[in-house]
C-alpha cells in the first residue's frame, strides 16, 4: 500500500512537474494574449490530472499518458510565438529528450533497464530546460 501511494505521488508530481516547466517562460517572456490564459490552463491540467491520477491510478495508462503528452505540447505552440526566440533551440531539445524516453517508459518490462533509461532521458530534459531557464531568463539584479 505504501508503495502504491509513492507511486501514485509520483505519477501526480509529473503534472505540476510539467507545469513548472512552462511556468517561467509564460510569465517572463512576450506571449501575446495566449501566454496569460495558458498559464491558468497549464496549472489547472495539472491538478486536473493529478486528481485523474488519484482516482484511476494504474486503470487507463493511455489516458494518462495523453495528459501528459497534452500538457506538453500545449503551451510549447504558445512558446513557438514568442518574438524572442533565445533558448526556443533549448527547449526543442529538452522536449525530444521527454518525448524519446516516453518510448522506453513506456517499454518498462519488455526492454531491460527501461526505467532507469527513462529517468536519464527525463534527467537530460529537465537539465536542459533549465540551462535554458538560467540562460535566456535569468537575469540577476533585476
Amino acid at each position: 500500500l505504501v508503495e502504491q501511494r509513492f507511486h501514485m505521488c509520483d505519477r501526480m508530481a509529473i503534472y505540476f512537474f510539467i507545469a513548472a516547466s512552462y511556468t517561467p517562460w509564460l510569465m517572463l517572456r512576450e506571449l501575446g494574449p495566449w501566454s496569460s490564459h495558458m498559464r491558468w490552463i497549464i496549472w489547472i491540467m495539472a491538478i486536473i490530472g493529478s486528481t485523474y491520477v488519484f482516482y484511476f491510478h494504474e486503470r487507463y495508462k493511455l489516458v494518462e499518458l495523453l495528459g501528459y503528452v497534452a500538457m506538453g505540447a500545449g503551451p510549447a505552440l504558445v512558446i513557438l510565438s514568442m518574438a524572442d526566440t533565445a533558448g526556443l533551440c533549448e527547449l526543442a531539445v529538452g522536449g525530444i529528450f521527454y518525448v524519446v524516453g516516453v518510448a522506453f517508459f513506456k517499454s518498462d518490462g519488455v526492454v531491460p533497464f527501461a526505467h532507469a533509461i527513462w529517468h536519464l532521458f527525463v534527467a537530460m530534459g529537465a537539465a536542459t530546460h533549465y540551462y535554458a531557464i538560467w540562460r535566456h531568463l535569468y537575469t540577476p539584479g533585476h
